[in-house]
């Protein structure tokens, strides 16, 4: 089992700089505005051999009432009481704060092996700074620059005389990830109540939630089993219209979430049942079908919904009417506080995965376009019919066909949309995208 190792510190000191330095990419958001950081984020790190998850977490702040800094401060409080080793980032350039000071003595008190890390040390205005660092009582600090990758060696030897004070590393290697973990992703509009899902899910508070629209802002990965099978729930940013969305932070979260999307394997749009299905949420719909993954839809907050059964047939007609490429896909209504119907959505998920990698045999298709093309014969533009002549699956995750035909480009998309209508109700592929290629076929008599 791989050690855990959490990145604390008080906001705005490079927290995850040095968190992405240490995955080796560009996972946590960063940016000058202190306070991007909400959630806690993991990812596999290595540091010149040594292997470990690191844990990225919100700034320290000296709160500790109900507003959402002490939310984050206490997420970052579990991660450290979970951690095997604490890196305690200070500004050496800003020098000691009080701030510091005071956690510095809380860490000290605290069960978890500290190192104390004096980043931002790639200049001479850091040197005053390094040395105020010895007064917080945490040993020797490790001069850093995490955007530099400068002092990284000397961060290597701390971390590993704290995790493998005997020299072994193999103890600390990360497991390999598990290649059929199944990569869910929830996504929505703000406040619809996607971190109160995977909360209730899990069953803890591992993600931020709250009142406040716009909590997250990473896309949070959290590994889970469900029925003796492994998935990752990807936590992500809402997704309001491009016109509103303003902000650098916010611009970096909804291209976070899209992210999130492009590497799911099923998406979990979540919708409020007291405003289902709003111009946003078929966009997000779209983007989702566009990127060939599998949906499902999901109505957060049905206990409160009155007429439940007018409510379902809008939401079924929208679809029908909007949503014509998804038709037949999953939707369940759900309680994500009250953790309400979450069995049946989670067997819609998994019954959407397997669809979406669903395999058909060539000679099955062949017999299928040969009665469907006898049924509706293809348009004959210019007097000359077009003919479809062999199919077969190219690939799936989603389904994609190709078919080999006279005249590719004369082929109108009302006909390849009659095609996958019928490959829908046919083969038992609902909801999920469907991806036809027409290819022209070679004539075997014509010159090389």
């Amino acid at each position: 089992m791989a050690l855990h190792v959490a990145i604390v510190g008080r906001p705005n000191v490079g927290k995850s700089t040095l968190f992405n330095r240490l995955v080796g990419r560009r996972a946590a958001l960063v940016d000058d505005e202190p306070g991007v950081t909400r959630d806690r984020r993991e990812g596999e790190a290595q540091l010149h051999g040594l292997e470990f998850m690191a844990i990225d977490t919100a700034g320290l702040e000296d709160v500790s009432d109900q507003s959402l800094e002490a939310r984050m401060r206490a997420q970052t409080e579990r991660a450290v009481a979970e951690a095997d080793l604490v890196l305690f980032l200070i500004d050496a350039r800003a020098g000691v704060t009080p701030l510091d000071e005071h956690f510095a003595r809380i860490l000290r008190a605290g069960a978890t092996p500290t190192v104390l890390v004096a980043n931002k040390c790639e200049g001479s205005l850091a040197e005053a700074g390094l040395a105020e660092a010895y007064r917080l009582g945490l040993g020797e600090p490790v001069a850093l620059s995490a955007e530099h990758a400068l002092g990284l060696s000397d961060l290597h030897d701390a971390v590993a005389a704290v995790l493998h004070p005997e020299g072994t590393e193999e103890e600390g290697q990360a497991e390999e990830p598990d290649e059929g973990v199944l990569q869910l992703a929830v996504v929505g509009r703000p406040n619809v109540g996607k971190s109160t899902l995977i909360n209730r899910l899990i069953g803890e508070d591992r993600l931020l939630t709250g009142p406040e629209a716009g909590i997250t802002r990473d896309a949070i990965a959290v590994p889970w089993r469900h029925k003796d099978r492994a998935l990752r729930l990807v936590d992500t940013a809402g997704l309001r219209r491009r016109p509103r969305v303003t902000e650098k932070v916010e611009k970096l979260s909804v291209a976070d979430t899209l992210r999130a999307i492009r590497f799911a394997q099923v998406v979990v749009l979540l919708v409020d049942a007291d405003a289902p299905l709003e111009k946003q949420d078929l966009t997000i719909a779209s983007l989702v079908v566009d990127e060939g993954r599998a949906l499902v839809l999901a109505i957060n907050k049905w206990d409160a919904c009155e007429d439940r059964a007018a409510a379902m047939r809008a939401v079924k007609d929208r679809l029908e009417r909007s949503l014509p490429q998804t038709r037949g896909i999953p939707v369940v209504p759900i309680s994500a506080l009250r953790g309400g119907n979450l069995d049946r959505l989670l067997d819609a998920v998994h019954g959407a995965y397997e669809v979406w990698n669903r395999r058909i045999p060539t000679a099955d298709l062949n017999r299928w376009l040969a009665g469907v093309v006898a049924a509706h014969p293809p348009p004959a533009p210019k007097g000359r019919r077009l003919k479809l002549k062999y199919m077969t699956q190219a690939k799936s995750r989603p389904p994609t066909f190709a078919i080999f035909c006279s005249r590719p480009s004369e082929l109108p998309g009302a006909y390849l949309r009659y095609l996958e209508n019928a490959l829908r109700q046919d083969f038992s592929l609902p909801g999920t995208p469907i991806r036809i290629n027409l290819k022209r076929q070679k004539n075997p008599y014509a010159k090389a």
